[in-house]
């Protein structure tokens, strides 16, 4: 494992978890489901795995402070700075070209910050096979086993083994599928071989360089220059320079999709939620025997109430729901949000209307 690495993707919004989640604090910066914010979540998780020397951070100035203070143990080095969002791709080839000029060995697991995994034992174990898959050229992905219909992630198809012996079952991708409609999603429940798109990938530095320059030559081009100037006095002009033209593309779009060789990890049993929005809270936090969820200091009386979450609020305040169900009541202090569960996606909606009417203050 000498030559293993992960790389924490940090530099997200999170505004589907609007109101709490804001510009200046955004989701992966607050306790959501605990004492200990999502990023410092992902941290303690890699603990045992990856020594704190070959943890990388990669984000936007405005959240690298915070991020510091929160997880001081990780080197100053180690947190790699974004100059501006230009999407997934460009970040994971940042990341590849820093990690493969400190290290040509370098081999990388991707990790967004802002993810909640209950079974970390399983976790370690899936990475550790998807390292040895990895090692024989393919770009790997995790595949989470669908639990529901949901219109909320993209798919992944799996399709033949791969040939070779791994010590777990690792496929073929068949093809990945955009965030489905309901329709389409109950489709691809039924048909046993699609899992969700975990955001979580897997593969060789060299490996992942390689397939930027077949299929996004500019940024590979571009990649080339922040590495020749990396850990030099010209780094930050070069990276200045070039970073702002390029196109803003996902790695699932821009690499995934059209590689050759990639491959998935069908992972059932992790526990695992992207915690994308207020209604995937019901999957990670314990519920009363009325299926309500209280959380972050909220003092609630719940009266004929059910399925309700309740987050937010400061300690004197009492919020009271009576002849509630299936309700997401958050109280952002200035803001206070109240939606059907099943509206939750819609929060994105609200943000998009506030922009449009520069309404910043609530942003």
């Amino acid at each position: 494992m000498e030559h293993t690495y992960a790389v924490i993707m940090a530099g997200g919004g999170g505004t589907r978890l609007w109101p709490i989640s804001r510009k200046e604090r955004p989701k992966q910066l607050l306790p959501l489901l605990g004492q200990e914010t999502l990023f410092q979540s992902t941290v303690t998780r890699l603990k045992n795995m990856f020594p704190y020397e070959r943890i990388l951070v990669v984000t936007v100035e405005e959240q690298a402070r915070e991020m510091r203070l929160q997880a001081p143990e990780i080197p100053e080095e180690n947190y790699i700075i974004e100059p501006a969002p230009r999407g997934t791709a460009s970040v994971v080839g940042l990341a590849a070209a820093v990690l493969h000029k400190r290290d040509p060995e370098a081999r990388m697991a991707i990790l967004p910050s802002d993810h909640f995994i209950r079974n970390r034992d399983l976790f370690h174990y899936l990475l550790n096979a998807a390292f040895d898959v990895a090692e024989n050229g393919y770009l790997v992905t995790l595949g989470i086993t669908p639990t529901q219909p949901s219109t909320a992630y993209g798919y992944i198809q799996q399709g033949e083994p791969l040939n070779g012996e791994y010590k777990y079952p690792a496929y073929n991708v068949k093809r990945f599928v955009e965030k489905p409609d309901e329709l389409t999603a109950q489709k691809l429940l039924h048909t046993g071989d699609h899992s969700w798109n975990s955001g979580m990938f897997i593969w060789r530095a060299d490996t992942i360089l390689g397939e930027i320059d077949k299929q996004m030559s500019e940024l590979s081009a571009v990649l080339q220059k922040i590495a020749a100037a990396w850990d030099t006095d010209q780094q930050n002009m070069i990276l200045d320079e070039n970073w702002h033209t390029l196109k803003t593309e996902t790695v699932d779009y821009g690499i995934m999709e059209h590689a050759e060789r990639v491959a998935v990890l069908p992972a059932g049993g992790l526990g695992w939620s992207d915690v994308g929005m207020w209604s995937s809270l019901f999957e990670v936090l314990l519920p009363d025997m009325n299926g309500n969820i209280s959380t972050n200091s909220s003092l609630h009386l719940a009266h004929e109430t059910y399925n309700t979450l309740v987050y937010g609020g400061n300690g004197d305040r009492l919020i009271v729901t009576i002849g509630v169900e299936n309700m997401v009541i958050v109280d952002g202090g200035d803001v206070v949000m109240i939606c059907k569960t099943d509206h939750a996606q819609k929060v994105k909606d609200v943000v998009g209307h506030l922009k449009k009417h520069n309404q910043e203050k609530y942003l």
